[in-house]
């Protein structure tokens, strides 16, 4: 197991990922959970995998209430790919997560790029409004990779009721 950045999620570069395909309970912590890694069948070329969690949660640690974020993570492969179930089950084992926006969106963007050691990553953590204010967090390793095209994150900005 490799361990990614300084959180203690447990990540997985196992050959075969042991989620896939089978039925499995989601992990209660990031602490339990397992991302796992997939070789990259086109590793020679340089292209954009984008995921997006539009109904991401975890709680505040001050007051134990539920906060609510979109996710889009955007990252330029190497080796290896995200395994998409054990990201779902990762990003879910937020939910019960006590943090502030700012740990949960760069912790969520070190643990992949620890994984994956891709060419380039970025997050992008738009936070719903908690006392009446939004908290956007944004992280990324290095530069972009010259001839990539990268797509706007697609998430407005909150604008409130004006």
């Amino acid at each position: 197991m490799a361990k990614a950045s300084k959180s203690k999620s447990a990540l997985k570069s196992a050959p075969v990922p042991h989620l896939l395909g089978r039925s499995a309970t989601m992990p209660a912590s990031p602490e339990e959970a397992e991302l796992e890694r997939v070789p990259n069948p086109h590793a020679d070329t340089r292209y954009v995998t984008r995921f997006t969690s539009p109904e991401f949660t975890s709680i505040c640690p001050v007051t134990g209430q539920p906060d609510f974020a979109h996710l889009v993570i955007d990252y330029v492969p190497n080796k290896w790919l995200v395994e998409s179930k054990s990201l779902k089950f990762y990003l879910a084992s937020f939910r019960n997560h006590g943090a502030f926006h700012e740990d949960c969106t760069v912790r969520i963007g070190k643990d992949i790029a620890a994984l994956l050691k891709p060419h380039w990553l970025r997050i992008g953590g738009y936070w719903y409004p908690r006392g009446g204010m939004p908290i956007d967090v944004f992280w990324q390793t290095g530069k972009l990779p010259q001839n990539i095209w990268i797509p706007d994150q697609g998430v407005a900005s909150y604008r409130g009721r004006g």
